[in-house]
């Protein structure tokens, strides 16, 4: 919601706001409001922070992006950022640690979305409000996770060299704990390993990727199930979809396919783990020149989640690379696939 709407509302009224937000017109209207949200400082109100409603609005803002619903948190995040914010400076005690803890978060959800709209700027200043909030919280597994959309953002900005340090030290820190750690332990662990593996693929150094990779994989191992704790989506198979991820940044189209295969999608836990399998799948088979199994698995991301192939800068940007390169056997049905989402050559 815009700040205009925003002032003046108080307790419950805040949470409502927040928790049924008006969505905005157009995708871009809503980064717009992302964006003045981030830069806010709202005026902080004397009546009492239900921790408890707020908590329950980042779950929501949460499952809300992982199950690809992107418009719908879009609309949901400017009112919500603007209340965790609130609730840092109208708390004390436990209380304002809590609080930290759901601003971490509420910034992370915004770093990602940001991020999968192209948008480096305003995820770099997401992704640091995430982390700030995170080492106020002094919990060190929000202080981990909060890492981990850190190193996205330097990737984005193509700083793979400080990502793989970032990545790889907040799971050091870690690692010294982890003599008999709960499953939450675990998956953040191995989540930031998987992502110092992805930094230190855009390096194109092998053996820092195959050291973490194999790192990430044994403390899958150690977790035994593909969950979603602490939203990671860590487990076996999320380790193997990164494996599809790396062979493909490595330039090994045959290998990243081969990996796809092992992948048991079902097991994964959220449809935004799952689709961006299938579009790293089908970049493979686009890179191996089999555009008619490129396009099926691009239809099949898009089955799984609508929002990822129709408001993702990088996914339209897939479907005119394979509308140009299409040979005549798969022309056609590349062609009405593209119009059917807007796209042209």
């Amino acid at each position: 919601m815009r700040r205009r709407d925003f002032v003046g509302l108080t307790g419950a009224a805040l949470f409502s706001a927040v928790l049924q937000p008006t969505p905005t017109s157009r995708p871009a209207d809503g980064i717009e409001d992302i964006a003045a949200a981030l830069v806010d400082y709202p005026t902080p109100t004397d009546q009492p922070i239900d921790l408890a409603t707020l908590a329950r609005a980042v779950t929501q803002a949460k499952s809300t992006y992982q199950a690809c619903r992107y418009a719908e948190v879009t609309a949901m995040l400017p009112g919500l950022l603007r209340l965790v914010r609130i609730a840092c400076t109208a708390t004390t005690g436990d209380a304002r640690h809590r609080a930290h803890v759901l601003s971490a978060e509420a910034h992370h959800v915004a770093a990602s979305i940001l991020l999968k709209q192209d948008d480096k700027g305003l995820a770099w200043l997401a992704a640091d409000r995430s982390t700030q909030a995170a080492h106020a919280s002094e919990n060190s597994l929000v202080i981990g996770s909060s890492a981990r959309i850190i190193t996205r953002a330097l990737m984005d900005g193509k700083h793979h060299r400080a990502a793989i340090t970032t990545a790889s030290t907040a799971a050091q820190r870690m690692d010294t704990d982890l003599g008999h750690p709960s499953d939450n332990d675990l998956s953040v662990y191995g989540s930031l390993l998987l992502s110092g593996a992805v930094a230190a693929a855009q390096t194109g150094n092998r053996h820092t990727t195959a050291e973490l990779l194999d790192e990430a994989d044994q403390a899958g191992r150690r977790l035994g199930h593909d969950g979603n704790h602490m939203w990671t989506a860590f487990g076996p198979n999320n380790v193997l979809c990164h494996r599809v991820n790396i062979a493909l940044t490595m330039g090994d189209a045959g290998t990243a396919v081969d990996y796809a295969r092992q992948v048991n999608i079902d097991a994964l836990p959220i449809n935004e783990r799952k689709a961006t399998l299938l579009l790293d799948t089908a970049r493979a088979f686009l890179t191996w020149n089999k555009h008619d199994q490129a396009l099926y698995v691009l239809r099949a991301a898009g089955e799984i989640a609508p929002e990822e192939i129709t408001a993702r800068p990088a996914t339209l940007r897939l479907v005119r690379d394979l509308l140009a390169t299409a040979p005549i056997t798969v022309r056609r049905e590349a062609r009405e696939y593209a119009e059917m989402l807007g796209v042209s050559a």
